[in-house]
């Protein structure tokens, strides 16, 4: 597909083409998908794979799934979808600035949350620990599967058919998983990546496209700065507790010295929204001394730089760690937080135990045949069943299954 495809029958057709860096990623020269597909006349492939992912099934359950606060607790805490949403927003704004493209980031941001199980990284942790005999439970992965093999919408093909470059940010966007001879850089890399890499080299030893890097420092941008938004509307942390850690109390003086009179609620709004404008212009100013420094010449060389290009500043890097820590002790730790952790913990545990001892507890189109499968077969399915969940489907199906369920509230 190239600049031409919009002329014809169609007449001009406005793609949102634009210059490109030469380091950018070109939806003219995509790598392709698994499967052959004709063209569309009227989008980019990487607009039609943000397409795909909008529609998918997986999108619309991100609406009900865990960031930090169970969904239920009220109407104004952040999802998953949300936070893809909000990520894919700063990720598109990235893009922008560094003049890579933006569908592409826009695509990876939506779709890089999908394989997160109900509960958030606590229904992470207790299904990996479920499935530790058969290669354990990774998001990542499971995103993977989904977009590959469990979303069933199309009359030719299993999962949504994304091109190369989607699935590569999927897979890589925090880094390459291998070192050069195959061996895996934090462990083993899990079975779902590997064997679809064996149908469509992701290249897991390479790093991915800058569009994927933008997506992926967008995330980290979105969560440090909604997290505290989230923390303060459940008054686990306080604007005076934030004024101690180096970022964000820098902006809290700035705020108030501004606006002695300003509520404490526009306050909190006004320095989430500085603190994003911060950070983000501070990846634009570093990621561009990186491109000037090592001057990649097209989308393959970012892969083979050797190192992330789009990157926090050193000292916006030790500012953001600060924050974390500070987010980990007093949000994601926060004794309130850990007691519904471990409920919702109980909640998964139980759930894979009922499913793995007998398959007919799952609904028609998961439990056929599981009966007589093996073990490591049984268990993928049920934590493929598991992990589609919604925090509120979780909780009906333990209702149904059990006699007592834990008050998440």
């Amino acid at each position: 597909m190239g600049e031409q495809q919009g002329k014809g029958a169609l007449g001009e057709i406005g793609f949102g083409y634009r210059p490109r860096a030469v380091y950018a990623s070109d939806p003219a020269r995509s790598r392709g998908r698994l499967f052959d597909e004709p063209e569309s006349p009227t989008r980019t492939p990487f607009q039609r794979d943000r397409d795909r992912i909008i529609h998918s099934t997986a999108f619309r359950r991100l609406k009900h799934k865990t960031q930090v606060f169970v969904a239920h607790e009220g109407d104004h805490y952040r999802t998953r979808l949300t936070h893809s949403i909000e990520v894919a927003q700063i990720a598109r704004a990235l893009a922008r600035a560094l003049r890579g493209d933006e569908d592409l980031a826009e695509a990876v941001a939506l779709v890089h949350d999908f394989g997160h199980t109900p509960f958030g990284h606590t229904g992470e942790d207790a299904l990996n620990e479920k499935m530790a005999a058969w290669g354990g439970f990774d998001h990542n992965a499971q995103s993977l599967r989904i977009v590959t093999r469990l979303e069933r919408r199309y009359a030719e093909f299993d999962g949504l058919n994304l091109t190369w470059e989607t699935l590569e940010g999927l897979v890589k966007h925090n880094g390459p998983l291998t070192d050069a001879s195959g061996k895996g850089l934090k462990g083993p890399v899990p079975q779902a990546i590997r064997d679809y890499s064996q149908l469509h080299d992701l290249e897991l030893d390479r790093f991915a496209g800058i569009e994927a890097q933008c997506a992926a420092i967008a995330d980290d941008i979105a969560y440090n700065t909604h997290d505290i938004d989230d923390g303060l509307r459940a008054g686990l942390l306080t604007l005076d507790m934030l004024g101690e850690v180096g970022l964000p109390g820098s902006i809290l003086k700035s705020v108030r010295a501004k606006y002695p009179q300003l509520d404490d609620v526009r306050t909190g709004h006004e320095l989430m929204r500085r603190q994003i404008t911060l950070m983000v212009e501070d990846v634009i100013a570093s990621t561009t001394a990186n491109i000037e420094r090592l001057k990649p010449d097209s989308a393959d060389a970012v892969r083979a730089a050797g190192e992330t290009l789009v990157t926090f500043s050193t000292g916006m890097a030790a500012a953001e760690k600060e924050l974390k820590a500070f987010l980990y002790k007093h949000l994601y730790r926060h004794p309130e937080v850990m007691r519904v952790r471990a409920d919702a913990e109980r909640i998964v545990r139980e759930l894979f135990d009922v499913y793995f001892a007998d398959p007919r507890a799952m609904p028609d189109g998961w439990r056929e045949g599981l009966d007589r499968a093996e073990d490591r077969i049984k268990a993928r399915s049920v934590a493929d069943f598991l992990a589609g969940m919604t925090d509120t489907y979780a909780l009906k199906e333990h209702r149904r299954l059990f006699d007592h369920t834990p008050d998440l509230s």
